[in-house]
This record gives C-alpha cells, sequence and structure tokens, in this order.
C-alpha cells in the first residue's frame, strides 16, 4: 500500500513529505485532519535550530519548525498521544518530519523537520530531558534544499526574523 503524500507550499519554494501511517497511526491521523479540516490556513516556519543559535544546549540538533505557532491558537486540536521513536522505528533521520512538545502527550500542531541526522531526537536520546524523545512520522522526499533555504533566514535566537509562510498544504 502506498503511503500518503502531502505537499507543503511555502513561500519559498515546495516540500513534499511522504507520511508513514502504519507505523505512526495517531500521528499521521492528527496530521492529516489539520489538513483535510484545512486548520493550516494560518501555518509558517517560525523556528530554526542550527549549530550555531543554541549555545545553551549541551545537545545541539538542526531543525526547523512549523505549524500555528500559537498554542491557544483556534484552530489547534487537542493533544495526542506519544508515539516514541521505539514504537515506531522511525528514526530522526536528514529529513524526518516529527511533532514537537513539552511534555509526553502534549503535541498537537507544531511540527518540525530534521537537516541531518539527530538521533539525541529518538527515544533515548539525550536532547530531551524525559528520555521519550519525538514523535516521528514520515519523511522529505522532495524539496530539502527549501528546508534547509528556511533553516539559513535571518533569526533571533532561533526565531525568524521574518516567518516563512506555508500558503497551502495538500494532499497529493
Amino acid at each position: 500500500m502506498n503511503n500518503p503524500r502531502i505537499q507543503l507550499e511555502t513561500e519559498l519554494g515546495k516540500i513534499v513529505i511522504e507520511l508513514y501511517p502504519h507505523q505512526a497511526p495517531v500521528t499521521v491521523a492528527n496530521f492529516l485532519r489539520y489538513i483535510d479540516e484545512n486548520r493550516f490556513t494560518d501555518a509558517c516556519f517560525y523556528r530554526v535550530v542550527r549549530m550555531d543559535n543554541q549555545p545553551n544546549n549541551e545537545t545541539k540538533i538542526e531543525v526547523i519548525q512549523g505549524g500555528l505557532k500559537d498554542d491557544e491558537h483556534p484552530q489547534s486540536l487537542p493533544v495526542i498521544p506519544h508515539e516514541t521513536t521505539a514504537q515506531t522505528g522511525i528514526r530522526h533521520k536528514d529529513g524526518t518530519i516529527s511533532m514537537a512538545r513539552d511534555e509526553p502527550g502534549t503535541a498537537s500542531s507544531e511540527f518540525f523537520i530534521c537537516i541531518n541526522d539527530q538521533p539525541d531526537l529518538d527515544f533515548g536520546g539525550k536532547r530531551n530531558p524525559d528520555g521519550q524523545g519525538f514523535a516521528a512520522f514520515g519523511k522529505v522526499i522532495e524539496g530539502m534544499e527549501i528546508v534547509k533555504k528556511i533553516q539559513s533566514q535571518p533569526a533571533n535566537d532561533q526565531y525568524l526574523v521574518n516567518d516563512i509562510k506555508i500558503t497551502n498544504i495538500k494532499k497529493l
């Protein structure tokens, strides 16, 4: 069976992502619900984590983060259960899309895309003190150059000076 694919159209170009519903059913269903119900109309990429902008982090990562940006956004859906990489087998490799969260079980609308392999984001990794890692659920299959272009935009600390608007998200 073919995995669903989605296309993120941004101000800087298109990113095509393949989702893995058989491995991460809860996380993929949540993401697709945001798309199907047009809840990402205000979505943007707003955070870039680079080697040079995380001086206080012992465990460094490289990602771009997007979503609705506001935890209290009216389009937000309820939080979902946390699907760890130990459960799904999806590792945080170059191009992996995953859910941003605070505590396990607090992911909702915010997601990130890995730049280079990020094993410290997997279950047991050192980036989050709880060791539960993040819920990976797909991979960029076209447009990593756009991901890297977003990551290279001017930022104050880890937040883009100008958010990169996601102009459309659709299933292919």
